[in-house]
């Protein structure tokens, strides 16, 4: 993957993650009912973001960083969903079908993060190869 795409990776889940931290009551409010906690749940995916978006610029916590944020991106996924049922509760005024038309870029995003891991692994066998 190329640098840019992987830096812009990085920058679209660290300003999430902020977001999270800064204004958490609408990501409270659509967390499912039953989860428990949800202020502490939406902490938790908002470092977890921000951990997950440092990582990737780090060579050396690429791979286990997009991992994490792989899992992060299906465990909110509920979340996503319940904010396209219900459109009124995170107070964003966008549409419902605008809502539900965002929630196949989940998949896209998965797999961009995907690709960095693949990137990670290429790099780790460029290096086990020696060149005389």
């Amino acid at each position: 993957m190329r640098p840019l795409v992987r830096t812009l990776l990085a920058v679209i889940f660290i300003a999430a993650g902020v977001l999270h931290l800064a204004r958490p009551r609408p990501y409270v409010r659509i967390v499912p009912e039953y989860l428990p906690a949800p202020a502490v749940l939406v902490a938790i995916s908002g470092v977890a973001e921000v951990l997950g978006g440092v990582g990737l610029l780090v060579p050396a916590t690429r791979r286990p960083a997009a991992l994490a944020l792989i899992a992060l991106l299906i465990a909110v996924f509920p979340a996503n969903i319940e904010m396209a049922a219900h459109p009124g509760r995170a107070g964003a005024g966008l549409p419902s079908w605008m809502l539900w038309a965002r929630l196949p870029l989940q998949p896209a995003l998965i797999a961009a993060v995907w690709a960095v891991t693949r990137q990670c692994d290429a790099v780790a066998g460029a290096r086990l190869v020696r060149r005389p």
